[in-house]
């Protein structure tokens, strides 16, 4: 495997790639601080997109904008449902052909423009999408995860082309929207026929993942029976109940975590089954027993578990809380299912495309790179699950994703660039321009 490999790199230097991809680090953090300032809110993403198509263009990819058709998708078993409109909102993908001939191995490279929340402003440093640089941290939304990552791969492709040599395959270069709540962005790019030999996506990970826990989220309506305050005890209130329901769901999640209940890849985890009641919204008035309530949940679940089995646990869950309340007779509710209904995945990581992402770490950092199961979801479920296509996350180290003060580290984010420089080379082969 390391003759081919190396016969593979007959044009180019590992030396010259990191030396290349060096130089691109001021054009590296412009463009990141660009993307953070678009602000790729949940159904905002067009400002972030044109961005990427236009850096796209001028690397001379074959553009395709595409809109999500969700009537294609809603018969995928990977498809979840959605949240808001998919008006406006588009993926966009960047195609290199080789102009020499192909005589390696194709390649996806794929990463989500569209970030989370920032949460209460005020405690911010500064304002999310205005990028701050302190040492070698990029901060603000979106900046780790995973807008590096998409930085990253343009990059390694860029550093490529300044060696004065092509990926010899091709290599098909993805931006996709909502990630973080269906997926569906990836899904559509499955379902509009690309395929490769591997797939990569930059997401901020310490090393190669080879596993993800499956998630799904779930809302629980409740209708309780309103009295005034001053009489509460004879009411049933919504809010309450809703709470009730959800530590009724909580001893699944530590049935689930307890040693017996593992999966084998999550023995050695700390936590890795958790159980989130992530927004709640209900009553009317201080001094009236809430009507109506509103939780949503999100759950995860281990690899080999389907999410029409986790939705059959649950609703007997529910049932059987619910039965056994003593004003079960006031109250109503129902669970309906948005969002996320994910599926997790274990990887072998014997397969090609992970022992040669490995190898190339190593030349690139001079350390063996780490495994790690994810307690999350990924795109990279689709690829593996549904596409027949090995796909892993690799990318930046990043801190605080989803919290305040969201920061990458630029150097993290070049050397991933040098990996992912050195990687296509190897997987795709190279033809001099």
């Amino acid at each position: 495997m390391e003759d081919a490999m190396s016969a593979l790199l007959d044009q180019v230097d590992l030396t010259d790639i990191k030396n290349a991809v060096d130089s691109l680090r001021s054009e590296a953090a412009d463009l990141l601080a660009d993307m953070v300032r678009c602000p790729s809110l949940l159904g905002d993403e067009k400002s972030a997109q044109d961005l990427v198509r236009s850096v796209f263009e001028a690397m001379g990819l074959e553009i395709d904008e595409f809109a999500i058709d969700e009537a294609k998708l809603k018969s995928h078993p990977g498809y979840s449902p959605s949240i808001v409109s998919y008006d406006g909102r588009h993926n966009i993908v960047g195609i290199h052909k080789p102009r020499r001939g192909t005589r390696g191995k194709s390649l996806i490279f794929n990463g989500h423009i569209d970030v989370v929340p920032v949460g209460a402003e005020a405690l911010w440093t500064k304002p999310p999408f205005e990028p701050w640089i302190e040492g070698d941290k990029l901060y603000g939304r979106g900046g780790g995860d995973m807008k590096s990552g998409i930085v990253a791969y343009i990059i390694a492709m860029k550093a490529l082309k300044k060696l004065g040599v092509e990926p010899a395959a091709e290599v098909i270069l993805q931006s996709v929207v909502e990630e973080e709540c269906t997926g569906n962005g990836a899904l559509a790019c499955l379902v509009q026929g690309y395929r490769a030999d591997a797939a990569i996506i930059p997401e901020p990970f310490n090393g190669i993942m080879h596993a993800q826990m499956g998630v799904m989220w779930l809302a629980l309506e409740v209708a309780g029976k309103p009295v005034h305050a001053s009489v509460a005890h004879t009411g049933v209130a919504a809010i309450d109940f809703a709470l009730y329901m959800f530590g009724e769901l909580k001893k699944l999640e530590h049935q689930w975590n307890a040693p017996e209940g593992r999966h084998a890849e999550y023995h050695a985890h700390e936590h890795p089954v958790n159980f989130n009641l992530g927004k709640i919204q209900g009553g009317e008035w201080a001094s009236s027993v809430p009507t109506a309530c509103r939780a949503d949940i999100r759950l995860g679940f281990y690899p080999g578990i389907t999410p029409a089995e986790v939705r059959e646990t649950v609703e007997k869950l529910f049932a059987e809380a619910h039965r056994k309340h003593p004003q079960n007779n006031s109250i109503e509710y129902k669970v309906i299912y948005e969002g996320f209904q994910a599926e997790g995945f274990v990887l072998d990581i014997n397969t090609p495309m992970v022992t040669t992402l490995a190898d190339c770490h190593r030349s690139v950092t001079g350390s063996d790179v780490a495994f790690n199961a994810f307690t999350g979801t990924t795109d990279a479920r689709f690829f593996n699950l549904y596409g027949n296509i090995p796909a892993t996350c690799y990318g930046p180290t990043a801190a605080n994703i989803h919290g305040i003060d969201e920061w990458v580290s630029i150097d993290s984010m070049m050397e991933v660039a040098s990996v992912l420089a050195t990687f296509t080379a190897r997987w795709c082969g190279v033809n001099r321009l």
